[in-house]
């Protein structure tokens, strides 16, 4: 018999536990894939700088490309988990099945640009001709790919949306180790693997297969992980019992009153996505100046820090799907609980986080690309940036509330600025004007997630966010 779901709506259990049963499974998640991206740009390390570059330069694009259909889930995300809170079931089918369609008409399009673009993508970076090929081509292979990776985004935020962290934990446990995996065979070419223990006298060299194809390899492993992960998460929207599984007999007609609903939430997340994204593709370029050194180091620690947005992530979820579920229950009070109680366990464990950031930095950079240089650029940049994990885990969860409850206007207003006169200008400014390396820009990006940290709390304080979502909208139809 299937384990009953907890009631999230239920303002008489602990807000802890609440918080945590949904927290976990996004939790474990995030470990899983920061690991196997962690694993993933150590195996690509190794084969040296250049090609950390080119894995590297073109994401800011991609960034700005996937940010849009990221955008489609948070309005979808609100709309599920107001429908589930309010018990209203029906409704929130309606808007699962428009989360299929709106891939396909948004999605869709949206993937072929960087497939008919993976030529001048990393040009337009500034890619430096020793990893120019190798760019492009990690580009190409990925983006015929890139469907099924923004189906994993839109999808798995419909599950959240209805309280399911765990089917998309499971998927991505799956989808993960297949990537490893094919890193492992598809990057380096034939070795040997030698086992030697000493004390039982074993000393064996095992053969291993390898198809050698280098970053080519990489981008393959990346792309059949995400096929995998995309059709199963859409299998699995028809199949896993639940009060809001779809079926193929329902209609698939579009509702635009309900696009227009997503949309009006969506636009300005999307909007916000497309500020983060265009501000790091300025910042890219330019750090892409300073030289391939800097591009790896950029990447090197960056991927370190990744580490620390799990529980991040988790957290500012958790907080998206307590507030939306709870407002469609019409329990106010019991959403401002769980902002509270959310942001209390998100700043210790980030502050752990930190911590652990500083006190292992070397070690850290240093599996992912033992380069000397880069390793020393990207320790210090680490180090910086360790200090306010605790302050941007606030900001991010005071957004997620403010996206649950489907306000999304303010979140996109205070990351624009931030995002622009902050981390851009700042960035620009120090590099170009002052000629200052990699180090500095990294202080001005810590300095755009306090500035947000405080903004986020301040509009949260208004309580304004609790009416962003009008109760007497319509619900789509069965």
């Amino acid at each position: 018999m299937a384990k009953q779901k907890l009631d999230l709506t239920n303002d008489k259990q602990s807000p802890v536990k609440a918080i945590l049963w949904l927290a976990w499974p996004l939790f474990l998640e995030q470990i899983l894939s920061t690991l196997v991206s962690f694993a993933d740009t150590s195996m690509v390390g190794g084969l040296g700088k250049t090609a950390t570059a080119a894995v590297s330069i073109s994401n800011s694009f991609v960034f700005l490309i996937n940010g849009v259909v990221m955008a489609l889930g948070v309005g979808l995300t609100a709309y599920v988990a107001r429908s589930v809170g309010a018990k209203d079931y029906e409704a929130a089918k309606g808007y699962i099945r428009h989360a299929l369609l709106l891939l396909g008409l948004v999605g869709l399009p949206l993937a072929l640009i960087p497939t008919m673009l993976h030529r001048l993508i990393p040009v337009w970076m500034g890619a430096e001709t020793d990893y120019l090929g190798l760019a492009q081509e990690y580009l190409l292979i990925t983006s015929v790919f890139r469907i099924f990776s923004m189906a994993m985004m839109v999808l798995g935020s419909v599950f959240r949306g209805r309280g399911d962290t765990k089917t998309p934990f499971r998927i991505n446990v799956c989808v993960n180790i297949l990537n490893i995996v094919g890193n492992y065979l598809l990057i380096h070419g034939n070795h040997i693997i030698p086992v030697h223990i000493d004390f039982l006298n074993i000393h064996w060299d095992i053969p291993m297969f390898g198809a050698g194809l280098g970053v080519a390899g990489a981008a393959l492993s990346t792309g059949f992980s995400w096929l995998i992960g995309g059709a199963t998460l859409a299998i699995m929207l028809f199949v896993k019992k639940d009060p809001t599984r779809i079926s193929l007999r329902d209609s698939f007609k579009p509702d635009f009153q309900v696009i227009k609903r997503v949309f009006s939430l969506s636009i300005p997340a999307m909007l916000e996505r497309f500020c983060m994204s265009a501000s790091g593709i300025v910042v890219t370029k330019a750090i892409a100046t300073l030289g391939t050194t800097a591009v790896a180091a950029n990447a090197v620690y960056g991927t370190a820090e990744s580490l620390s947005f799990m529980p991040g992530f988790a957290f500012a979820t958790a907080a998206t799907t307590l507030v939306g579920q709870s407002l469609g229950a019409k329990k106010p009070e019991l959403a401002k609980r769980y902002v509270k109680y959310t942001v209390f366990i998100g700043a210790f464990v980030m502050l752990i986080a930190g911590i652990c950031l500083h006190v292992f930095s070397l070690p850290l950079v240093t599996i992912i690309n033992p380069d000397p240089d880069v390793v020393a650029i990207a320790q210090s940049c680490l180090k910086t940036v360790a200090y306010v994990q605790p302050i941007q885990v606030i900001a991010w969860i005071i957004a997620g509330a403010l996206r649950g409850a489907g306000d999304t206007r303010w979140p996109f207003y205070i990351t624009a600025t931030g995002n622009w006169l902050i981390r851009a200008l700042g960035s620009c400014l120090c590099i170009y004007v002052f000629k200052q390396g990699l180090e500095i820009a990294v202080i001005c990006m810590c300095a755009d997630q306090a500035l947000r940290a405080v903004a986020m709390y301040f509009r949260y304080r208004t309580g304004k966010w609790a009416h962003a979502i009008k109760d007497k909208a319509p619900s789509p139809s069965a």
